[in-house]
């Protein structure tokens, strides 16, 4: 059901990311990013996390298995700062909160915006994500907000979102198992009775030749070198990586989004009904919802339709479908702001007035961890025309950073959220 990874090559980045790997609650490290798939061997499921590091994400050298109703590991790289040994987060939230089979959370933690989301026991694709941006994380919680019967909605009080509650995470962490992160080529089993077989000959071996070497070899004379003098090299500090540096390329989110919404809407099962749709660098998400008709009669148009989807869940009363969609590998450019807040603002004002187009327009500082200051104009706007209409207007501007586009099945209306960085 979960069968790409959510983090493409591109998200590892020598410089500043936009997600972490871990939070630290009452002095205890988690490890949080996970990407998770469902475990079909519980009997030997060392050969598929093998597998999956070979092939759906590359690179990975640790894991996890969360037990229970479904059961699931998830499988990270130490590369990025994991370590042999941490417990998991996205396990003891799930063990914590089991009273409920799916919820939706996002929890203020000292470094960032931990989101999470569980459907039917299953810890999503992109479900496991620790947000250093407040609005990623947020753009990431409203998007999956609009997919009814979540059993708990759980967000910051100062999103001042109706029907959610914030619950105390350090409370809640107490509560549940600890899994932790272990080795996915560590030896087991036969090879590694084998290894501690050879280890143990060749510790009697050197054994053996420390003791000939010490109580029966001739003594020798003593060498005096002189000592040289110990050097201390400067730490080298590597320059930051400015958030526009590493921008996924506008016009093909915009594109690529527009072609993964054509396709979805395309697939009309009968008795359901599609709902509105969300896109983003990370993939498309959308669902459908029973008026008449069965589970069967879905399932069997979605594996018609010829598109790889990257996750799908049926809720507890089986009326209502969420899936998503990955979307093609997008690069990353370099596109440095050109106009100070001001002159930006304007300059959009003048665009939009001239077109007869409402915008909403504001102004957001983002303090880096190495607090370094970079300022961005956020933008939102509904339209009747679709990305590849606005794509030749948007890209014009330098700094462009497109963060969501939805499309609302009903009124065949595109709305669009992004960000340009100012001088």
């Amino acid at each position: 059901m979960l069968e790409d990874a959510k983090l493409l090559d591109d998200d590892y980045d020598d410089g500043r990311r936009t997600w972490g790997t871990s939070i630290e609650l009452d002095g205890v490290t988690y490890a949080t990013s996970l990407f998770w798939q469902p475990l079909q061997n519980k009997d030997d499921p060392f050969t598929e996390v093998g597998e999956a590091s070979e092939g759906v994400m590359e690179g990975a050298d640790l894991f996890c298995i969360k037990q229970g109703k479904a059961p699931q590991f998830g499988i990270c790289a130490s590369k990025e700062g994991y370590k042999s040994g941490e417990n998991v987060a996205a396990v003891t939230l799930a063990t914590a909160m089991a009273d409920k089979s799916s919820f939706i959370a996002v929890f203020k933690v000292d470094n960032g915006w931990w989101y999470t989301c569980v459907r039917n026991d299953i810890i999503l694709s992109d479900g496991d994500m620790l947000f250093l941006n407040e609005q990623d994380a947020k753009n990431q919680f409203l998007s999956m907000l609009a997919v009814p019967d979540w059993g708990r909605k759980i967000a910051p009080p100062e999103w001042n979102l109706e029907e959610t509650e914030y619950l105390d995470l350090n409370k809640l962490m107490s509560q549940g198992m600890r899994a932790k992160l272990q080795k996915i080529k560590a030896l087991r089993g036969t090879k590694l009775m084998l290894v501690i077989a050879i280890s143990a000959i060749i510790g009697l071996w050197l054994l053996s030749s420390i003791i000939n070497g010490i109580f029966l070899a001739p003594p020798k004379r003593p060498i005096i070198a002189p000592v040289a003098p110990k050097v201390i090299k400067p730490v080298e500090k590597i320059p930051e990586v400015k958030p526009w540096e590493k921008i996924s390329d506008p016009e093909q989110v915009m594109l690529n989004c527009y072609k993964a919404v054509q396709d979805v809407v395309t697939i009309m099962p009968p008795g359901w009904v599609i709902g509105n749709i969300s896109c983003s660098t990370g993939g498309l998400t959308t669902s459908w919802t029973r008026e008449v008709g069965k589970i069967s009669w879905i399932e069997q148009a979605l594996d018609m339709s010829g598109i790889t989807f990257s996750g799908r869940s049926i809720s507890d009363n089986g009326n209502s479908l969420i899936a998503s969609v990955p979307l093609p590998k997008i690069k990353q450019i370099s596109s440095p702001p050109l106009k100070n807040d001001i002159d930006l603002k304007n300059t959009l004002n003048n665009l939009f007035q001239s077109i007869g187009q409402s915008v909403n327009l504001s102004s957001f500082a983002y303090t880096s961890p190495e607090q370094n200051v970079y300022r961005s104009v956020q933008f939102k706007f509904s339209s009747i025309h679709n990305p590849s209409v606005w794509s030749d207007l948007l890209t014009k501007f330098s700094g462009l950073d497109i963060t969501m586009i939805r499309y609302n099945t009903r009124d065949k209306t595109w709305e669009y959220e992004g960000a340009i960085y100012v001088l």
